[in-house]
């Protein structure tokens, strides 16, 4: 194995294993839907990440990066899907808490819940512009030059999809575990709040800060 692909593998795993949106997004929906909805979401996210990596081999994300009005657009409007589904989370745990007891949903609804927490992930991705800098500044470094660079590209971004995809779903995995305890009507109401909130410091963040 290639020491240039060793390196991208390291460098992968760091970036994929400090929290940050979609990490957040995950456990909140792991925490309102279980196992299922938090693999969707990582599904989702994957998915977003791929479409990052092929915006980047056909020099898209470059013209991106290239107008600071379109940058600073993608960013603002990822920062209210953040702002948006956090403050939701935080309404219905305090909603939740002024009632006696939690009702969970028929299964009847998994399905549903299972292409929302999928369509969350794949916005909640690719409303994160941070994710195209990254794409555009490390993928390039240890893609091969020459005619077989675009492949490369999309060789790499594929690997960091399915990366993150079983980096997230071991977090759902993980949190479904304690099944029990999250079916609990008041940790459950406060893991939710706390997941909206941190939904919406990190909206906050993404909106204020620069590149």
């Amino acid at each position: 194995m290639d020491n240039s692909f060793l390196a991208f593998l390291g460098v992968s795993v760091l970036v994929i294993v400090t929290p940050g949106p979609d990490t957040a997004l995950t456990i909140r929906n792991t925490v309102i839907s279980g196992r299922s909805g938090g693999v969707f979401t990582a599904l989702g996210v994957a998915t977003g990440q791929l479409i990052w990596a092929i915006f980047t081999s056909a020099g898209v994300v470059a013209i991106l990066l290239a107008s600071e009005p379109v940058f600073y657009a993608v960013k603002l409007a990822g920062a209210v899907c953040l702002v948006g589904l956090g403050a939701y989370s935080m309404l219905v745990a305090l909603r939740r808490s002024r009632r006696n007891g939690f009702s969970v949903e028929a299964g009847a609804h998994s399905r549903l819940r299972s292409l929302a927490a999928f369509r969350q992930g794949v916005i909640n991705n690719l409303g994160n512009p941070k994710m195209a800098v990254f794409f555009a500044s490390i993928l390039p470094q240890f893609a091969a030059q020459g005619h077989g660079m675009l492949s490369a590209l999309l060789g790499l971004g594929l690997i960091f999809s399915v990366l993150t995809f079983a980096w997230l779903s071991f977090y759902a995995t993980v949190l479904s575990a304690a099944g029990g305890i999250l079916r609990t009507p008041g940790v459950r109401r406060v893991l939710e709040g706390v997941a909206g909130a941190v939904l919406v410091g990190l909206g906050v963040r993404l909106a204020t800060e620069g590149r």
